[in-house]
């Protein structure tokens, strides 16, 4: 399963998310690959601070980036992109290497607007790879805002499904990845990691739902 976090604007959470649902899914004994495709390099800046770290990181941040993509993940169970903004060729590339795109947005008219092109990436995307899904991530949302309750409104105009799970802008998160550690290991008993759990399981069910509809239909086909 490949799982990519990905918006055109920066500052909208796409790394933390990376590090920490990469994070989560290691926390299972699961081997995970971790593909900074940001060309700032910020994933790869935060693997620099640790004499180790929970799965392998590795940076991928050029345009025709699918191909390798696609052949390291083959011997990982998981592969988590923290996608680049400002950068079209390479967040295509990163789109056509994954099973589900994450577009983390902030509580901000600029975070959605932002993602129009990567939506309309994604459309394009999917009309040659049918099973490939994406979801928005409502990121950075302060507490119970009026704000951040519109956000879902302003999203789902975009006729792309909202994921139940959001994540607040908590201190631990920027404290974690600051001190080179992820949530887990730095509140692992936090509303924060509860989040990160959370949305996690929320990504893999709808991509093994789809792969279940999938193969049923192949079999009804057959």
């Amino acid at each position: 399963m490949i799982i990519s976090f990905l918006n055109q604007k920066g500052g909208v959470g796409k790394t933390t998310l990376a590090v920490n649902v990469a994070a989560s899914l290691a926390n299972r004994g699961e081997r995970v690959l971790l593909i900074d495709a940001d060309k700032q390099g910020s994933a790869s800046a935060w693997a620099a601070l640790r004499q180790d770290t929970p799965f392998q990181v590795v940076s991928l941040a050029r345009a025709n980036m699918a191909k390798d993509a696609l052949k390291m993940s083959s011997d990982y169970s998981y592969t988590v992109i923290d996608g680049p903004p400002h950068a079209e060729e390479i967040a295509r590339s990163c789109i056509i290497a994954s099973d589900f795109v994450a577009l983390p947005i902030e509580p901000s008219g600029l975070s959605t607007w932002a993602s129009d092109l990567t939506v309309r990436q994604v459309r394009e995307a999917q009309e040659y790879k049918e099973m490939l899904k994406c979801g928005f991530v409502v990121s950075r949302k302060i507490g119970k805002t009026v704000i951040g309750r519109e956000i879902r409104d302003m999203a789902a105009a975009a006729d792309i499904p909202v994921l139940s799970t959001e994540i607040e802008q908590r201190v631990g998160f920027a404290e974690s990845m600051t001190m080179g550690q992820t949530i887990f290991e730095w509140a692992p008993k936090s509303a924060a990691a509860r989040e990160i759990e959370k949305l996690t399981k929320e990504i893999e069910r709808h991509v093994e739902e789809d792969i279940r509809i999938g193969s049923k239909a192949k079999t009804a086909n057959g």
